[in-house]
């Protein structure tokens, strides 16, 4: 099959890509059945990615394209708790993976929020100081919460709680949160968490967009709407009748360029009030531009998905017609984009 890219009236020129899927080689990971791991919680051994593999945050690190995905495990009461595997890639399109999971429920401070549904979703970028931060979904069977973890190599991370666990007082610890995906400048192969006006910047929200600051990428509060103390801002939301009309979140992290900053955004297409030439629950994802002085701002906004669901693997699976954007990477002299495809596998496309 030949490759499939979006067309080209669809493409602007402050948007990324266009992106090309990479169909020789997709899915490029997968479940494995081999992968044991034992589990601290369940005192013992589990295939920890036999069930699906999706949703990958990326990295470079010196020259190395490094996978951080989601693996879910086929046991317990929701039919598979969710760990943080790694793989990496010296061509970002062929993989090996460490063989045992680099985040998981553990016995520590996070287990009542990641205990049984797991650790999710990740987004990864680089500090300054050279440490990676991860922002990943911990799911406890009831309730999302976006949580935080560093490390140095990848591979040993440290947990450091909620995102807004803190936040006035712990008002909005035990809030729906999910996605979270921080501003970064490029410098070279690296994605790096940038100030604006003194602070780092997170877009998250799972429906709307909303938007949180930080000085330490640790501790994030949230902001509000002009002249509330309690409604959230709200950057954008869904569009009845299009392709987003049910609901939005980010994508990678957000890049700022030149033209502004620019959100690969996912979103979900409403059966009652979606764009009628696409299956309802369709997840096709976008782009948006924000403003570089002001991230609350949007400057432009894709009339229309840049990639729909049109192969096998991303119609049929967990949860068909679905192409869920979350990592990407400047590589050498091209942009790659992973993304899970039907929330069973994790697919590659470049630009």
């Amino acid at each position: 099959m030949p490759h499939q890219s979006i067309p080209p009236a669809h493409h602007e020129d402050w948007m990324l890509g266009p992106f090309v899927r990479e169909d020789a080689l997709n899915p490029c990971l997968g479940p494995r059945a081999a992968s044991r791991f034992f589990c601290p919680i369940r005192g013992s051994e589990v295939d920890w990615e036999a069930k699906d593999v999706f949703n990958p945050a990326a990295v470079v690190r010196d020259g190395v394209v490094y996978l951080l995905y989601r693996a879910e495990d086929t046991v317990g009461r929701f039919a598979g708790t969710s760990r943080i595997g790694l793989a990496k890639s010296s061509d970002g399109r062929r993989f090996t993976r460490h063989p045992q999971p680099v985040l998981f429920p553990d016995h520590d401070a996070m287990t009542m929020y990641e205990w049984e549904g797991g650790c999710e979703d990740p987004r990864v970028v680089e500090a300054e100081d050279g440490r990676y931060v991860m922002t990943y979904t911990a799911f406890d069977g009831q309730l999302a919460r976006l949580a935080v973890a560093t490390s140095r190599d990848l591979v040993q991370w440290q947990k450091h709680g909620l995102v807004f666990g803190a936040t006035e007082g712990g008002r909005y610890a035990n809030v729906w949160s999910k996605s979270g995906a921080i501003v970064c400048r490029q410098e070279d192969d690296r994605l790096i968490a940038t100030r604006i006006a003194g602070r780092y910047w997170m877009y998250w929200g799972e429906l709307n967009l909303s938007l949180a600051t930080s000085d330490d990428l640790l501790n994030w509060d949230v902001v509000y709407a002009s002249g509330s103390t309690s409604e959230l801002y709200v950057v954008f939301g869904p569009r009845i009748g299009q392709f987003d009309s049910e609901l939005v979140e980010p994508g990678p992290p957000a890049v700022l360029r030149e033209q502004g900053i620019v959100l690969l955004y996912n979103n979900k297409n409403s059966g009652q009030f979606g764009d009628p030439a696409l299956p309802a629950n369709t997840y096709a994802p976008a782009q948006v531009l924000l403003d570089p002085h002001d991230p609350r701002v949007v400057l432009r906004r894709s009339t229309a998905p840049f990639m729909i669901p049109e192969r096998s693997y991303e119609i049929t699976g967990q949860i068909g017609d679905v192409c869920f954007v979350e990592g990407l990477v400047p590589f050498g002299d091209e942009w790659l984009l992973y993304y899970g495809t039907a929330d069973s596998f994790i697919a590659v496309a470049s630009a």
